[in-house]
């Protein structure tokens, strides 16, 4: 048995590394992930619903959502950096579900200083997003959904800042019913990019050119056993013309008497842990905190949490 067991262990290990090659690409802030619950498995929610977040992972998962719910997150982050996001997701009957979100993230007290090194100012960095989501139940068990993204960067340039602002989409399609697994796909940042104009930085050295963000391509599962909820996806990462490299993300959760969770999983080159409460708030069972640990090596550690409300 020892010899079969080598080469999936070794695809494994090898695609957990290989995934940190597209971190510095363009967008990254739209692939670290969003919500506690999600990081602290992995981020490997490619098939399973988000509370509140649905569509950020799987647009067609918005389909299967059966009230509103809200959805609000904080990531304290290290090196000065900072992500916020918010969402709102509702059923819209009979078949079909619609979302709203918004992600920023940046970075403060960056050392600003002039060509010959003199300090003029702490600056400020920022991107964001703002996400339309809508999706179709084609059978009872069969979603199809697409993410619209209004992108927006803000780059500070002492007494100037520098913007950046494109369009992008996300495709995903989504299997769920019964007791079976739910098995899913999707396509994240198909076309996204900022469009960049820097003649009035660099005057006639300026230029106008689009930066493309890498698509993902992405297949996930979910799986329970007794009080053990475990997630899981595969990606792809191209830039149009290659392949940048290849993602293994990967989750489980403990749920402890209906109302208490314990997490851990590794995805995006980070291990993570996490715990979650559920608790009646206006109704019976509407409300959820979270919490996620996450280690981000060499940077240092990250501390997420969430607040979710259905009503």
């Amino acid at each position: 048995m020892k010899p079969v067991l080598k080469y999936p262990i070794f695809f494994l290990i090898a695609g957990m590394l290989h995934s940190a090659d597209f971190a510095g690409y363009s967008g990254s802030f739209l692939r670290m992930g969003t919500t506690a619950r999600a990081i602290a498995m992995g981020s490997a929610f490619t098939a399973e619903l988000d509370k509140g977040f649905s569509s950020y992972y799987n647009p067609a998962g918005t389909a299967f959502v059966e009230s509103r719910q809200a959805n609000f997150a904080h990531q304290s982050l290290p090196l000065n950096r900072r992500m916020l996001a918010a969402a709102f997701t509702m059923n819209l009957p009979p078949t079909a579900g619609v979302g709203i979100a918004w992600i920023s993230a940046g970075a403060d007290n960056i050392d600003g200083r002039t060509t010959s090194g003199k300090h003029t100012q702490y600056l400020s960095t920022s991107e964001d997003a703002l996400m339309f989501t809508f999706s179709q139940k084609l059978r009872s068990w069969f979603a199809m959904g697409i993410n619209v993204k209004i992108l927006y960067h803000q780059l500070p340039m002492n007494s100037d800042n520098l913007t950046g602002s494109g369009i992008g989409f996300d495709l995903g399609v989504m299997i769920r019913g019964g007791n079976m697994p739910t098995l899913a796909f999707m396509v994240q940042d198909l076309n996204s990019s900022y469009n960049w104009n820097t003649t009035s930085i660099f005057e006639e050295q300026g230029k106008s050119y689009k930066e493309l963000f890498p698509t993902i391509y992405r297949v996930g599962s979910t799986y329970t056993l007794g009080n053990f909820f475990f997630v899981g996806d595969l990606g792809m990462i191209t830039d149009q013309n290659s392949v940048l490299g290849y993602s293994i993300r990967l989750g489980t959760e403990y749920t402890y008497k209906d109302h208490y969770f314990l997490r851990v999983g590794y995805g995006n080159s980070r291990a993570s842990v996490g715990a979650g409460l559920n608790w009646s708030f206006a109704q019976k069972n509407d409300a959820y905190l979270d919490y996620a640990f996450v280690i981000e090596y060499p940077a240092g550690s990250a501390h997420i949490f969430t607040y979710a409300f259905h009503f």
